[in-house]
């Protein structure tokens, strides 16, 4: 299943894979076609609708930096 990506999220599209034995996952498949992000597995497809929904809400989130400089290397 395909789903058009919109709002915030960067890349093209999100597909729903299911597995058997292990339910769902969606990848998030990038302008070029190339799988950016995986999920884990879900049991269900509307867990799985959930999560990306979720991806698309928080997109555009600010993103925090939690390296710090002065870390022991």
């Amino acid at each position: 299943m395909h789903i058009s990506s919109r709002g915030g999220c960067h890349g093209d599209s999100f597909e729903v894979r299911h597995q058997p034995g292990k339910g769902c996952h969606f990848v998030l498949i990038a302008t070029k076609g190339a799988g950016v992000v995986t999920s884990e597995h879900d049991e269900s497809d509307r867990a799985c609708l959930y999560g990306i929904d979720s991806v698309k809400r928080n997109a555009d989130a600010p993103r925090q930096d939690t390296t710090s400089t002065n870390q022991a290397r």
